[in-house]
């Protein structure tokens, strides 16, 4: 290992070519420090997966060098995996992070019960000290309070990480970026840049924060009853702006959702949220308050089936249920490939008579990630050697790859990466080196981490596009004989002439029980062989389908 002491290794485990699971390796010698670990939700490709999660064994094998986990702000897709990774680590590692993100994490720990974690909180303009490496803490815009940009001082040179950013120049809470810090960064010198590619296909800037809360102000002045504001739990600045729009127009603020009511309540405990006691209720306390002197905050901007939002336009929320003349929010943009969920959520809230605004309709949405002309500003100000684009999917780290082309980077100094390339670092340049095996998923599928095998999530596609056919077959014990005949159950399987169909099936199955009989087979598992071969090619050649079938051999 001697030859490799002077080369800085970086490598994303997660958040290339997709949104979501961030996670990214530094290590250099006998040290290594982990910037963010996040998780993904899945998408519809995923029956009966909850959570994704990136590979982390590349971590645990070398657990020994992890000097700590450096996390840029709370949201979940960069916060989402610690628990499962310091359980899995077994021994407290440090974990730092301003104050609202380790308050967010703080809660998410306890949640699963992960007692005295060593969370240390760090303000920007801080140096912190992790093994060979030197972290200070730069002050950055994003859809929630409190984000930083890291520069990681290493032995071949600085790396600045951007985590999530865009260049607010008034933001709700008047803490702007550190531009100082930055633009110091870059005449430094910055050896690699890794920034956030989400909104590199965008034109322009992006729109400032403050004039979302400029919509919702209109929108809750003209309504006639209550409205209804659906955002993500952990934009507090959102948050802030649906309250200050509230009390402005004399209304109260009901909070509903697990994690609303969780984030609102961390927030206002640490400062971040400013609303007065006697201004925000809990749901069960706002029955009897008129309905135009109310505004319900709550989750499920993105259609999730089991949130408030989607539950109130079911008619199965406990507290609140739609009535005709209800004004609703939806203060976000879905996520790739949660736009039918939002589209359904939609059409039920205006069947039951809302007027519902999204951001097609009102601006009251704005993203929380850079678009390409302060994408390009980062990369002058920062002056970089080297460039990986990280925080995007395939398309958004070529466009961003481009646009730093276009500021006069060489095509050869940017590295568009997969999960688990490792880039290395020494005096002389960089090279992609090898792969690292360890950069897949992880499944987490209700209490069970990492059992769910890519064959069982091929099984549930299959079981939901083909159905299932069940064949029983009864065979003596003794004389290991077939008796009767066999038994057939089909299940999920379109059938326009069912009892010639389930006729002729059993006919075939008959026929190939009785040449099992006639070749003297008594193997149990020749005979579901043979069972399974011939129903498989019978409805493959009348129906064009290929369920899953289950031959099962009883003794009796």
């Amino acid at each position: 290992m001697s030859h490799r002491k002077h080369v800085l290794r970086v490598i994303p485990l997660g958040g290339l070519d997709e949104i979501g699971k961030n996670m990214t390796v530094l290590e250099y010698g006998d040290d290594m420090v982990v910037v963010d670990a996040g998780l993904m939700f899945p998408d519809v490709e995923l029956p009966g997966i909850d959570l994704v999660l990136p590979d982390y064994s590349y971590i645990l094998k070398r657990r020994n060098k992890l000097r700590g986990i450096v996390i840029t702000h709370g949201h979940e897709d960069h916060t989402g995996a610690l628990p499962y990774l310091l359980r899995d680590l077994g021994e407290a590692v440090p974990v730092l992070g301003t104050r609202l993100t380790c308050g967010l994490i703080e809660g998410k720990l306890a949640e699963h019960n992960i007692k005295k974690p060593k969370l240390r909180v760090v303000k920007p303009g801080m140096h912190v000290t992790l093994g060979i490496f030197g972290f200070d803490f730069i002050a950055t815009n994003h859809s929630i309070p409190d984000s930083v940009a890291l520069l990681i001082r290493t032995p071949v040179g600085n790396v600045l990480h951007t985590g999530d950013f865009k260049f607010d120049q008034t933001p709700i809470d008047g803490r702007t970026t550190d531009y100082a810090s930055l633009t110091k960064a870059g005449r430094d010198g910055v050896a690699l840049l890794l920034s956030d590619s989400t909104g590199a296909e965008n034109p322009g800037y992006t729109r400032s924060e403050r004039e979302v809360g400029a919509a919702l102000h209109r929108i809750i002045e003209d309504a006639p009853q209550r409205v209804i504001v659906a955002s993500f739990s952990s934009h507090i600045h959102r948050v802030q702006q649906v309250c200050d729009a509230a009390v402005d127009n004399g209304r109260k603020v009901i909070v509903t959702g697990r994690s609303m009511i969780k984030n609102t309540g961390i927030a206002r405990e640490l400062g971040f949220l400013h609303i007065d006691d006697g201004n925000i209720l809990d749901a069960y306390d706002g029955n009897d308050i008129p309905a135009e002197k109310v505004v319900i905050l709550c989750t499920g901007s993105q259609g999730e089936p089991l949130s408030a939002l989607a539950r109130m336009a079911n008619g199965d929320h406990r507290t609140v249920s739609i009535q005709a003349g209800d004004t609703v929010v939806i203060s976000a943009s879905p996520v790739p490939g949660n736009e039918k969920a939002v589209s359904r959520v939609i059409n039920r809230l205006c069947k039951a008579g809302a007027q519902v605004f999204d951001r097609a309709v009102a601006p009251v949405h704005v993203s929380g990630h850079a678009a390409a002309e302060e994408l390009k500003l980062m990369l002058t100000m920062c002056q970089p050697r080297h460039f990986i684009p990280v925080h995007g999917e395939t398309r958004h780290l070529v466009a961003h790859s481009r646009l730093a082309q276009s500021v006069g980077m060489r095509a050869e100094d940017v590295y568009i990466l997969d999960n688990g390339d490792c880039l290395e670092i020494d005096e002389n340049g960089a090279k992609v080196a090898e792969h690292v095996n360890e950069a897949g998923v992880v499944y987490v599928d209700g209490l069970h981490v990492g059992d769910v095998e890519d064959v069982v999530l091929r099984d549930r596609v299959q079981l939901s596009s083909d159905g299932i056919a069940t064949v029983v077959v009864a065979i003596d014990q003794r004389t290991r004989r077939i008796i009767g005949e066999p038994e057939l159950v089909l299940r999920g399987i379109p059938l326009d002439r069912a009892d010639e169909v389930m006729r002729e099936a059993q006919a075939r199955v008959a026929k190939a029980l009785a040449r099992m009989e006639k070749e003297g087979a008594r193997d149990r598992g020749l005979i579901q062989r043979a069972v399974r071969d011939a129903l498989s090619q019978y409805v493959w050649e009348s129906l064009r389908r290929r369920p899953m079938i289950i031959p099962v051999v009883m003794e009796v």
